[in-house]
């Protein structure tokens, strides 16, 4: 019994390495529904093994009957056909990726959608802050919708956890206001440190009824998000739209970028601070201030050290 025991190992082994290893580096497709017949075929013919009757026999051998799963494999020059069928069982696909940055707006979301490699239809250009700022994996041939879905089913599944930690100290209520005004903290500061405050401010703006001025809110009509290239031009400040918040009262009218969990957080909860103006530090963070007689020295610094590095 041993010794059958013994040859059966053998065989199998011998088996295992008469279907060979892959003679090179090979990308091998498995369509949904794909037999493991016809998937030994298709690895065979891309060069991911070196024999698909020996291959289909060591899998028929080896009692492995988990069926293999669909998807893109990546098979590295000289992986056995043993590792082949358990990297395909476990189903070991290649991952593809796309990254939404903290703050893009979403007609960017969608160029980059539209140029990721392998992803097939159409799509519009989402809803604005209706994506959730994350790196997001996709297959080859995955529908470009199916991954907007996938990005504002995670939006919604980061509001619906944040909505109910709102405080008091917050002023948005509901989800629109509350977007629009973490887009705006999204595109003032990139300090984690200080999204809280930033948001501390707008809020008392817009509680005291002072426009919330915010650069950001002027290009967002211009070009929809995307990199103006240019200064602001004076009438630009002065246009009334409904995003310009140096021309309007209060918030915009949606967001004007994709925010991030923690610029939403911030928004629903910001700092108990009585701060109202901030003005750049020039380390890359902002110096804050509660009345208009402190904000001007602030000014007056960071104008210093701007000439300072020459950039006035």
């Amino acid at each position: 019994m041993k010794r059958l025991s013994i040859i059966a190992l053998l065989a199998l082994s011998l088996v295992a390495c008469s279907s060979g290893s892959a003679p090179r580096d090979a990308v091998v497709v498995v369509p949904d529904g794909a037999s493991l017949t016809s998937a030994a075929d298709l690895l065979e013919d891309a060069g991911a093994i070196g024999s698909s009757g020996e291959f289909l026999r060591y899998a028929k051998l080896s009692g492995g009957d988990e069926p293999i799963k669909p998807g893109e494999y990546a098979v590295k020059k000289g992986t056995s056909g043993a590792s082949v069928l358990e990297m395909m069982q476990d189903g070991k696909i290649v991952q593809r990726f796309v990254t939404v940055a903290e703050g893009l707006p979403s007609v960017i979301v969608h160029d980059r959608l539209m140029a990721a490699p392998f992803l097939t239809g159409q799509i519009a250009v989402p809803a604005e802050g209706s994506i959730l700022p994350e790196t997001y994996s996709y297959q080859r041939g995955e529908a470009r919708a199916a991954v907007v879905k996938r990005m504002q089913d995670a939006m919604d599944k980061a509001w619906a956890e944040l909505w109910p930690k709102r405080t008091a100290r917050s002023f948005v209520i509901n989800r629109n206001d509350a977007m629009a005004l973490a887009a705006i903290v999204e595109k003032e500061t990139a300090v984690d440190a200080e999204r809280r405050t930033v948001a501390a401010v707008y809020t008392n703006r817009l509680r005291l009824g002072m426009p919330l001025q915010a650069d950001p809110t002027i290009i967002y009509p211009i070009t929809k998000g995307r990199p103006l290239g240019r200064r602001i031009n004076r009438s630009e400040i002065r246009d009334v739209n409904d995003y310009n918040t140096y021309s309007i009262a209060g918030l915009p009218k949606g967001p004007i970028a994709n925010p991030s969990k923690a610029s939403i957080a911030a928004v629903l909860n910001p700092n108990d601070s009585k701060a109202v103006y901030f003005v750049a530090d020039g380390k890359g963070g902002h110096v804050f201030a509660n009345t208009l007689a402190e904000h001007n020295a602030n000014v007056a610094k960071w104008y210093a050290i701007r000439r300072k590095r020459g950039e006035m």
